[in-house]
């Protein structure tokens, strides 16, 4: 038996045993790398709160255009948003964990309390107004700002990676809102 390690059944053949311990020692050093290791500059700090709470909004927003929303296009633009932010969030939630950010990001209130009471068609053009069109619009200069201009290399990729799809968020958004617009 391996000490250190974890105890192998007695069918795993001797080379397998020794590829899996291998294996884990050689990522042991990524385990400890998830510590926070280094300061995040301002600009990286201010782009993860401000995803943060870009994306939080857009997800409960998203949520609330399920029930409130009259419109079926609406209702689909909402749900393949919650799809496409939560991976967002997923990701740069392992970001910030990596530098000791825990705390999870909040909505915008003032964007959500504008949304809660309404239904039907105000909601529709409420939402696509200030959180399909408006925040996308947001979310796209965040993002191209820390892809060009932030420090951290993990986040700087991170952005450029998701700045094509909340690009064509923006650009759904905008066609969402003129067929809302000549109906």
């Amino acid at each position: 038996m391996f000490i250190g390690g974890p105890p192998m059944p007695k069918y795993f053949p001797s080379v397998t045993r020794v590829i899996v311990l291998s294996l884990a020692a050689a990522f042991a050093p990524l385990s400890q790398a998830q510590t926070p290791s280094e300061k995040l500059s301002p600009i990286d700090q201010q782009f993860l709160q401000d995803a943060g709470q870009a994306g939080a909004t857009e997800l409960t927003a998203s949520k609330l255009a399920l029930t409130h929303a009259s419109d079926r296009q609406v209702r689909e633009f909402a749900q393949r948003m919650i799809v496409d932010h939560t991976k967002l969030a997923r990701n740069l939630d392992v970001l910030a964990k990596r530098h000791g950010i825990t705390a999870p990001p909040v909505a915008d209130t003032a964007v959500i309390g504008s949304l809660q009471n309404l239904q039907g068609a105000e909601f529709d053009k409420a939402y696509i107004e200030k959180v399909a069109v408006g925040g996308h619009q947001k979310a796209v200069e965040l993002f191209r700002k820390e892809s060009e201009t932030g420090n951290d290399t993990a986040l700087k990729a991170a952005a450029t990676k998701a700045l094509p799809i909340i690009s064509h968020h923006y650009e759904m958004a905008q066609q969402l809102a003129k067929a809302k617009a000549a109906s």
